[in-house]
This record gives C-alpha cells, sequence and structure tokens, in this order.
C-alpha cells in the first residue's frame, strides 16, 4: 500500500468514527442511558457497593480500563472507588475454563464475590456473548443490578440486563471507539457526583 492510498484509508476511518460520535450526539435514547447508568453507578459506590467489568478480547481491555480508572482515578484526586476487572486474573480464567468451561469464567467469579447491590457491568459488541450472558444471569440470581454496553441491536443483551447503552453502529472496531468514550463520561459523571465541591 502506497503512502497516498494508506491516508486515505486513514481518513476514511477517521470519518466513520466521526460520523458514530455525532450520532451519540443526536442520540436521546443514547444520552438517557447513559446518564441513567451513571446514577445507578454512582449510587451503587454511594452504598459502598463493588462494579464487576467483563468482557471478551477488546471488551476485556476495556473492562480493565475502566475498572482502572475508579480504582486508581479519573480526572478527580480522591478516594479509590470499587471497580473490579473480572478479565485479570489468568488463573482463576483458565482453571474455571478448565475444569468447567469457558461460558461460566465470569460466572463463577460474579457467584464467589458478588453481592445483592453489587453491578454486573458486561461490554460486548455482539451482546451474544455466551459467557457474558451466562454470567447476567447468575448475577441477576444473586441480585446485582445489571448493565449492558453494546452495538446497535445489543444482540441478546437487552433483555438480559437492567440497564443497556447501544452504541448506534454495526462495525465492531466503531463499535469499542464509542464504548471507552462511554465508560469515560461514565467515570466523569460518577467522579462529579461523589466528589463535587461543596
Amino acid at each position: 500500500m502506497n503512502a497516498e492510498t494508506a491516508q486515505s484509508l486513514a481518513v476514511a476511518r477517521i470519518r466513520d468514527c466521526a460520523s458514530v460520535m455525532q450520532s451519540l450526539l443526536e442520540s436521546a435514547e443514547y444520552l438517557g442511558a447513559v446518564v441513567e447508568v451513571a446514577d445507578t453507578m454512582t449510587k451503587c459506590l454511594r452504598s459502598g457497593n463493588k462494579i464487576l467489568f467483563f468482557g471478551n478480547g477488546g471488551s476485556a481491555a476495556d473492562a480493565q480500563h475502566l475498572a482502572a480508572e475508579l480504582s486508581g482515578r479519573f480526572l478527580k484526586e480522591r478516594q479509590s472507588l470499587s471497580g473490579w476487572a473480572l478479565t485479570t486474573n489468568t488463573s482463576v480464567l483458565t482453571a474455571i475454563g478448565n475444569d468447567y468451561s469457558f461460558e461460566e469464567v465470569f460466572a463463577r467469579q460474579i457467584q464467589g464475590i458478588g453481592s445483592a447491590g453489587d453491578m454486573a457491568f458486561a461490554i460486548s459488541t455482539s451482546g451474544n456473548s455466551p459467557n457474558v450472558l451466562r454470567a447476567l444471569n447468575v448475577a441477576r440470581e444473586k441480585k446485582l443490578v445489571t448493565v449492558g454496553l453494546s452495538g446497535r441491536t445489543g444482540g441478546k443483551l437487552p433483555s438480559a440486563v437492567d440497564h443497556c447503552i447501544r452504541i448506534p453502529s454495526d462495525q465492531t472496531p466503531r463499535i469499542q471507539e464509542a464504548h471507552i468514550l462511554t465508560g469515560h463520561i461514565l467515570c466523569e459523571l460518577i467522579e462529579e457526583t461523589l466528589f463535587e465541591k461543596k
């Protein structure tokens, strides 16, 4: 690929991304869901509960990223918040995957550490990942609040969660780009609410 063709491709992808971001600005459904989920997350953390993030592949990376923003900090210098990624302990993931099945890698962790009032925050571009859906089923049984972050249709995710934020795109890279933007907005809304200056 020559430089001109490569640059054209880069420009096209930036335009694709910008188009999805513009659609978020114009979507009352998306904006309403973001505010609702941020409020729910804030109440969860204010009550001393924890947020458990999980997903596969790029969504696993997003789960770790968002957990780090809460347990470390996002923009404000403040106390740590209880954000956990169920994607980080390779011994746990491989033990559960080997002894049970890959479908159980998140569900079994929620069985062990999830408590009523905690939040199970699922990230899935398709909304159809069996291990994500299985985890949400267990979370509901244990009376955790359930949240999903997905793509245009959401797949099976919307019916499996209490709150769902859907990105109006069918392209995995564009959905993932909007997912991390959404996660950052949620983190900032949480910080601004919990640690606003009196």
